[in-house]
């Protein structure tokens, strides 16, 4: 199996009454990790109490923390979570943290260099300027592939970074919102179907994954497309349920799967995380079917 990487975040989702592990490219590599049994993840955190306790836990289960960096000035980053009604999580997230300052160490270098096939990452990381120089830095490799997570939230982008980084992705995740987004930026067509093959047209994508919540997902090739809904579900909450869509849409893809059948495993595990309080499942055998599938 080709070597996935992950660059950006992770940080502290906070709620009322607990916290939890998170970040959307932290998200995204664990579930990688916990179906592949290995997978890289460049980071950093702050040599403060939280970095500290992050830094142990991932020790103690196991993941491999050697790419993830210590930042003696910025706080180790956090994100207060609020659910409303419908189930859907609401942040507030901390200002000037260690993650809007990250740079590559000799580790990370060479798991970029020498350890990766895709690199995931979502336009967050890019949200400022250290950070975002070293991602642009990595971008626009021939001997790499590129997944982007576009996460357009907070104003934390502008239209000349989104068209820079397209520049380079081969796959990219959005939902309607961020579509929209993606028409008004570029004059795309109003119907989502004509827009996405402008982007095709426009871009060196292969793969367009457009999630739409509640009724599913529907992916694109430049050839075809797959429609998937999956059936009603008890949700707990949705946090996370984009990176865990794709985690499995990065890896059907790696491995050349039908794209019904990409869409069908992607939305199916993202159901699953809808399931589950937080981001992050406590019980592993959530992933033994995708272990069977990826093995």
């Amino acid at each position: 199996m080709k070597r996935v990487t992950a660059i950006g975040e992770i940080l502290w989702d906070v709620y009322p009454d607990k916290k939890r592990l998170g970040g959307a490219p932290f998200n995204f590599i664990y579930h990688v990790w916990k179906i592949l049994g290995s997978a890289d993840f460049i980071s950093n955190v702050g040599n403060d109490e939280n970095g500290k306790e992050m830094l142990s836990h991932l020790s103690s289960i196991g993941f491999d923390i050697s790419a993830i960096s210590i930042d003696d000035i910025h706080p180790t980053g956090t994100v207060k979570v609020e659910l409303d009604d419908n189930k859907i999580p609401h942040f507030k997230i901390s200002f000037e943290c260690c993650f809007d300052h990250l740079r590559l160490n000799d580790v990370s270098r060479n798991i970029f260099e020498n350890e990766t096939d895709i690199l995931y990452f979502g336009t967050f990381t890019a949200r400022k300027g250290v950070s975002r120089q070293t991602l642009l830095s990595l971008l626009n490799r021939e001997d790499k592939k590129y997944f982007c997570d576009l996460n357009l939230r907070h104003n934390f982008y502008s239209k000349e970074l989104i068209g820079e980084i397209l520049q380079t992705c081969n796959v990219i995740k959005i939902n309607q919102d961020e579509l929209d987004k993606l028409k008004l930026f570029f004059g795309l067509e109003k119907e989502n179907d004509k827009a996405i093959q402008q982007l095709f047209s426009k871009l060196n994508l292969e793969l367009i994954g457009l999630t739409l919540g509640e009724n599913g997902a529907v992916l694109f090739t430049r050839t075809e497309n797959n429609f998937y809904k999956p059936g009603d579900i008890k949700v707990i909450d949705t946090l996370g349920a984009g990176d865990a869509f794709a985690s499995i849409m990065c890896l059907g893809y790696l491995r050349n799967l039908q794209l019904a059948d990409i869409n069908k495993y992607a939305n199916e595990f993202a159901a699953e995380i809808c399931m589950i309080q937080g981001a992050l499942p406590e019980d592993d055998t959530i992933y033994n079917k995708y272990r069977k599938i990826f093995s």
